[in-house]
């Protein structure tokens, strides 16, 4: 529960802690007191957004901390998960700067904000006055049966196969391309690969054509060049050539090579240039068969090099994007051609899904619909006493498509009046209707949702007399198994309370702050006073709101 909250300069509050009991907690206070920053103030620590506007006029930040204990498993495990160690004490705390930033944290340790709001929600659950309003729309109806019928478990179930079907859904139309553009996409492709495929292209193909197509436009000019090597090495009819004077070199030099040692290595190195020079003669002589060029080879290479210069011009700008882009259209050519076989499977799978997702769309309805019977009985009962006897509920289902949360529209509808026809709560409710079919609504979905701390804050909005006293009766009853905190204006429920908190507003000068007191029962007596008889309390005012107050303490 939450035991201690605390706060400094949030807006008019400059510095006020407030200790609360584990039953009934109410806060009284005159209008603009400051009741709706102290909420503000347990929002805040629950990760709700905020603004610099919070900060009190002339401090540099706001801070309020919320003490809590008896904190359940879920919320343990959640700070477990967050790398939070769980202690005896949890205390949650929210910093907000005058330049709007934030901090928050869980027992000194800085956390997100979501993570305090993910704690948050497992500690608290905060009725606004404003609350009541989700009863006029429809659209949240379904969540709320949902929420009394515990059926978390089918629900996700049913939510799981609804997505899988969405997924293979989403599949089949994509697959689905229209006629029209999927056969302008297969002719493109089609022309792309039998443009590319007759001609048979390698990679690397169009430099070594290239090269060798230089070399035959050149043949004559080559062969005379190596021709002219060759007899200048190995000589012709009327020279030696260089390989024969570097042979007579050798033999000069050999034979005298005793007389002089020094000559004995020239000798090798000639004899290695002789060899040298031989084997170059042999090579280009094999080059000169190479360079013998017939007329065809010269028109195939030309050709070869004008397909491979056009293809790259349409397809290019290198022959590997032209490879790639080829092997890319065939194998999207061959996934066009093969999606008719996976359209057909991925078609019976989604019809096998739907009709999973049918069945236990029917299956939630049918548990929608057991538990609207039970939500109509105990919320009737629960307005019976909130001396509204004559109130009927009726649950109306609409049957439409499947979403994710069924195939169910609901709407609730109310007949506040015997003999009237059940209507939209819209068209029916008053505020003060509202705010006891609210608070049914808590107390019949309290033991559901584990939450250990209930606000209310003004749920007596509309209500007066003896409907007031029953809310405050109500609220006592469902603070003996939760702690409840309540802001009102009513005296019937102010004296309901087990533990009575008095928020004063006070000027000095030109500033305005607030002061957060616990009651005794002196106080008590006084503050239930000035509810009732306002600035005009007499002393039978103060003995009717003593016989109240003792009235209420001797029904425990």
């Amino acid at each position: 529960m939450l035991r201690e909250l605390h706060i400094e300069n949030l807006a008019v509050i400059e510095n006020a802690t407030v200790a609360l009991g584990p039953n009934l907690n109410v806060f009284t206070g005159e209008t603009g007191a400051g009741k709706s920053i102290l909420i503000g103030g347990i929002n805040a620590v629950l990760g709700q957004r905020v603004s610099r506007d919070m900060v009190r006029s002339g401090a540099e930040k706001a801070y309020v901390s919320a003490v809590f204990d008896a904190v359940p498993d879920e919320v343990s495990a959640l700070l477990k998960d967050a790398g939070i160690d769980p202690e005896d004490d949890l205390i949650i705390s929210r910093e907000i700067s005058a330049d709007g930033r934030s901090t928050a944290r869980i027992n000194s340790r800085a956390v997100s904000v979501s993570v305090i709001r993910s704690v948050g929600d497992l500690l608290i659950n905060i009725h606004g006055q404003h609350d009541s309003q989700v009863l006029l729309d429809p659209s949240k109806h379904l969540g709320i049966l949902d929420g009394f019928a515990r059926d978390e478990a089918v629900l996700e179930d049913y939510r799981a196969s609804f997505r899988e079907l969405q997924s293979v859904a989403r599949e089949i139309s994509r697959l689905k391309q229209s006629e029209r553009e999927k056969s302008r996409r297969s002719a493109y492709l089609q022309s792309v690969v039998d443009d590319i495929r007759p001609l048979g292209i390698e990679k690397g193909e169009d430099d070594a054509v290239e090269e060798r197509f230089k070399i035959i436009d050149n043949a004559v000019e080559l062969s005379q060049a190596v021709r002219a090597a060759v007899t200048l090495l190995s000589g012709g009819d009327d020279s030696d050539g260089a390989g024969g004077l570097i042979d007579s070199a050798f033999s000069e030099l050999s034979e005298n090579e005793e007389l002089m040692p020094k000559l004995k290595p020239l000798c090798e190195r000639l004899g290695s240039v002789s060899i040298e020079v031989g084997d170059i003669s042999d090579e280009l002589s094999k080059l000169l068969d190479s360079l013998d060029i017939d007329s065809s080879e010269y028109a195939r290479l030309s050709a070869r090099r004008d397909d491979l210069n056009r293809i790259k011009r349409r397809y290019g700008p290198t022959l590997d994007d032209v490879i790639r882009l080829y092997e890319d259209s065939a194998a999207e050519l061959e996934l066009l051609e093969g999606s008719e076989a996976e359209l057909e499977e991925l078609s019976k799978k989604r019809d096998s899904l739907l009709a999973s997702v049918s069945k236990k769309a029917e299956a939630l309805s049918a548990l929608r619909k057991e538990a609207a019977e039970r939500f109509r009985r105990e919320v009737e009962g629960e307005l019976k006493f909130l001396n509204m006897p004559d109130v009927k509920i009726e649950t109306r289902f609409e049957r439409g498509k499947l979403t994710s949360s069924g195939m169910d529209g609901v709407e609730f509808l109310i007949s506040a009046n015997r003999g009237e026809e059940p209507k939209p709560m819209a068209r029916i409710a008053s505020g003060g209707e509202l705010s006891r079919i609210m608070l049914a609504l808590k107390c019949v979905l309290a033991d559901r949702d584990g939450i250990p701390t209930l606000i209310f804050d003004e749920i007596d909005s509309g209500v007066s007399g003896r409907a007031a006293q029953k809310i405050g009766i109500k609220l006592r009853e469902i603070s003996r198994g939760r702690q409840v905190i309540c802001v009102t204006h009513l005296a019937q429920i102010a004296i309901a309370g087990d533990d009575h908190i008095l928020i004063e507003k006070h000027s000095e000068g030109d500033r305005t702050s607030t002061e957060i007191k616990r009651l005794d029962f002196e106080g008590r007596k006084l503050e239930i006073a000035r509810i009732l008889g306002g600035d005009n309390i007499t002393e039978t005012v103060l003995r009717d709101a003593e016989e109240q107050l003792l009235s209420a303490k001797g029904k425990e």
